[in-house]
């Protein structure tokens, strides 16, 4: 394992291999943007979109770096990483080893056009390795089978390169976003992420009543709502998303160590929420990351696995910014947006104590064909990789205190020890 001095030279001279700067093919970080005229991603003005939504534009580069599990193991990883608002001639050097677990969240509104931009900054710690990667938008209605990142169908893009993808978001609810290129092991290793559409009816309210327009959009009503219900019936005031994932630790010790990677014995054994778990779940993250106070996460640190005890990974960043803890007013209704991104499993969640309502699953609201609402009240909900389902949990007299979301098998509570990690988070009822 390189020192922190020796990992930014490595990264320094892979920039300069991938510019074109030791008589390569110059790399080609070319974003796309509406109303964007520097190609940071960031548009200069508001472009409206065609649907009554705007223009919106990211920027996520593809590559490696380290995740720190529950038990103090750094897992090293594949992942992708928000760069927007960086310049392109910064891209690849700032993309260098800052995967995030998961991905970065992308939220829209129904009607936006996403313009999405891919820079593949390659994997600084497998130098063997040239991967191409892509973003499959999973569930989502393309009408583009050359934006849908299957690589049998469509663009992969190469590393050094840069490929913007179009969206045009029609439809609202809960997704996924991953990388298809090599699935199995590309998903396994961390190429992950939250992708949800807020419907219309938030603007909009329903049944013409100015008073119904969500919160979120400047309106007196609910923060928001989950589908356009036409009834309200899908309203909630606080959203949490709640992706469940699991690695298998030998399988990513193995990609490290450069060894044959054990796909016929792959077996999630860190299971976890938003890339975290228990009690990382509820960490916020470190204002330092070098220097995390209790309760808080910072950056991955070598335990003595990678051959430096205590040397910082991911170049001194917090990976896994995305925490779990969820904390609602009694009275309120939590939004929890489950998705499983899992390979290997199926996983079971329960909230402690309080009642879960099924509003919709795989991105559609579950409506009978004669318009009745067929939601399912549940004490706990069941599905596999791939799926999504979207929870309304209302706490109306729900009494104050602390709620446990956790898996229903006891094992999937734990990182590979009895101690450590697992599938459970809090939600506080204040």
């Amino acid at each position: 394992m390189q020192s922190k001095l020796t990992r930014n030279a490595l990264a320094a001279a892979i920039t300069l291999l991938l510019q074109g700067g030791m008589g390569t093919a110059q790399a080609a970080v070319n974003v796309q943007c509406p109303g964007d005229t520097n190609g940071d991603a960031v548009p200069e003005s508001v472009v409206p979109g065609p649907n009554g939504g705007t223009v919106k534009c990211k920027h996520l580069v593809a590559g490696d770096g380290f995740a720190q599990m529950s038990d103090g193991h750094p897992a090293y990883t594949f992942g992708f990483a928000d760069k927007t608002g960086v310049a392109p001639a910064d891209v690849i050097a700032d993309g260098i080893l800052a995967a995030r677990w998961p991905g970065s969240k992308i939220e829209l509104d129904q009607g936006d056009e996403l313009f999405l931009s891919l820079t593949n900054v390659g994997t600084v710690m497998r130098p063997d390795l040239f991967d191409p990667h892509t973003v499959h938008y999973h569930g989502f209605p393309n009408a583009a089978t050359v934006f849908d990142g299957v690589p049998e169908v469509s663009i992969s893009i190469n590393m050094g390169s840069t490929l913007t993808y179009y969206y045009n978001n029609v439809e609202p609810g809960t997704y996924i976003y991953h990388c298809h290129v090599e699935a199995t092991e590309h998903m396994e290793m961390g190429m992950l992420a939250n992708l949800y559409v807020h419907p219309k009816q938030d603007e909009t309210g329903y049944g013409g009543n100015p008073n119904t327009v969500a919160g979120r959009k400047g309106g007196p009503g609910p923060w928001g709502y989950t589908y356009n219900d036409g009834d309200g019936t899908t309203a909630f005031d606080v959203e949490a998303p709640i992706q469940v994932s699991g690695f298998d630790g030998e399988f990513h010790d193995a990609s490290i160590l450069v060894q044959p990677l054990p796909f016929s014995t792959l077996e999630t054994n860190y299971p976890q929420i938003n890339g975290r778990g228990y009690p990382d779940t509820i960490k916020t993250v470190a204002v330092d990351p070098l220097n995390p106070g209790p309760g808080e996460m910072g950056a991955p640190v070598d335990d003595g696995f990678l051959g430096e005890p205590g040397a910082v990974l991911n170049n001194g960043e917090v990976s896994q910014d995305m925490g779990s803890a969820i904390s609602v007013n009694a009275g309120q209704k939590l939004l929890l947006r489950l998705s499983n991104v899992s390979i290997d499993r199926f996983f079971t969640l329960t909230a402690h104590g309080l009642k879960m309502r099924i509003v919709g699953t795989g991105a559609r609201q579950m409506r009978g064909i004669t318009g009745k609402n067929i939601y399912r009240d549940v004490a706990s909900v069941n599905f596999g990789g791939g799926e999504t389902h979207d929870v309304i949990i209302d706490t109306t007299g729900v009494a104050p205190g602390t709620y446990f979301l956790t898996a229903m098998e006891f094992y999937q509570m734990s990182n590979k020890t009895q101690l450590d990690g697992g599938l459970m988070t809090e939600i506080v009822v204040n």
